[in-house]
C-alpha cells in the first residue's frame, strides 16, 4: 500500500511525525558533535612543549622555567648596582662575565685578593638553574625549542641552525655554549643535553667546568687591559645609583603595563 501524502495525513499525525523527525535530527547532530569535535584540547596547542596530556611533572618543569625567566629579569638591576660597588662580588653573586672581566682589571692593580673564591662561587651560581633546561629536554625532547622558535620562520631557522651546531659538537657543546655570541646557543645545548639522555651529574659537572673556564678567560682579559677598565669602573661607580634606578624602571614598568592591560579586559 502506498504511503499517504502529507496532505492526506491528519494534522495531529503530521505534528507527531515532525516531532519524531526533529528528535532524530538532534540525536544525529549530537552523535556527530561527539565523534568530530571542532576544537582540539588546549594541551595540543602548538605553543605547548608537550605532545600528550601534561602531568604534574610537566607543570612543575614549566613552572621552573618561569622561575628562571623571572630570576634573570630580577638580576639585571642587581648586576648593574654590584658592578659599580664591587665587581668581584658581582661575579660571585651572579656569575657575570662582565663582572669577571672587571674583577681581572681590579686584580691587576692589586685589589680583589679573594678573586679565586668569588670565581668558584660565581660558577656555582651561574649553573644553579641550568638543570631546568636539561629537565625540559628529558621530558619533552626538542619541544621547548619549538616553543622558543614559535611561528616565526626567521626564528625557526635560527634555532634549527643552533640545533645542528649542538648536534655536531655533542658534549663539547656545553663548553662552546658560553661563547659570547648573540645567538640562543646555550639554552638549545642544555635542552638537547637532556633530550640526548646525558646524565644530570655529567651535565652539571661539564657545565661547572665550562662556566669556570670562560670566567677565568674573562678575568685574564680584564687583567691584560688593566687600568683603562679600572678607571671606567670608578667613573661608573659615581653614577651607579642612577643606572640601577633606570634598570629597575626598564624591568618593572613593562610588567605593570601587562598586568594593567589584563585587568582592563
Amino acid at each position: 500500500m502506498d504511503r499517504p501524502t502529507d496532505e492526506q495525513l491528519d494534522p495531529c499525525q503530521q505534528r507527531s511525525e515532525q516531532r519524531v523527525a526533529d528528535a532524530y535530527d538532534e540525536s544525529e547532530s549530537g552523535v556527530t558533535a561527539v565523534q568530530n569535535p571542532e576544537e582540539e584540547p588546549w594541551w595540543q596547542d602548538s605553543g605547548m612543549p608537550w605532545h600528550q596530556k601534561p602531568t604534574r611533572t610537566d607543570y612543575w618543569c614549566m613552572g621552573w622555567i618561569g622561575v628562571v625567566a623571572v630570576f634573570g629579569m630580577a638580576m639585571i638591576p642587581l648586576k648593574g648596582w654590584l658592578l659599580g660597588l664591587s665587581p668581584d662580588v658581582m661575579m660571585g653573586v651572579s656569575g657575570s662575565r662582565i663582572g669577571a672581566a672587571a674583577t681581572g682589571a681590579m686584580v691587576s692593580v692589586g685589589e680583589s685578593p679573594h678573586w679565586i673564591a668569588w670565581l668558584v662561587l660565581g660558577s656555582l651560581v651561574s649553573i644553579k638553574l641550568d638543570w631546568v633546561y636539561w629537565w625540559a629536554g628529558k621530558l619533552w625532547g626538542r619541544g621547548m625549542i619549538e616553543v622558543w622558535a614559535g611561528s616565526s620562520e626567521r626564528a625557526r631557522k635560527r634555532y634549527d641552525r643552533m640545533e645542528k651546531w649542538a648536534g655536531k659538537l655533542g658534549w663539547l657543546g656545553i663548553l662552546v655554549a658560553y661563547a659570547p655570541i648573540p645567538l640562543p646557543l646555550m639554552p638549545v645545548v642544555f635542552v638537547l643535553s637532556g633530550a640526548s639522555g646525558m646524565k644530570l651529574r655529567s651535565f652539571m659537572v661539564l657545565n661547572f667546568i665550562a662556566a669556570t673556564a670562560w670566567n677565568l678567560g674573562f678575568i685574564a682579559a680584564g687583567y691584560a687591559v688593566g687600568d683603562p677598565i679600572v678607571n671606567l669602573l670608578r667613573g661608573y661607580g659615581k653614577i651607579v645609583n642612577y643606572v640601577t634606578v633606570a634598570l629597575l624602571i626598564v624591568v618593572l614598568v613593562p610588567g605593570f603595563l601587562r598586568v594593567g592591560r589584563k585587568s582592563a579586559r
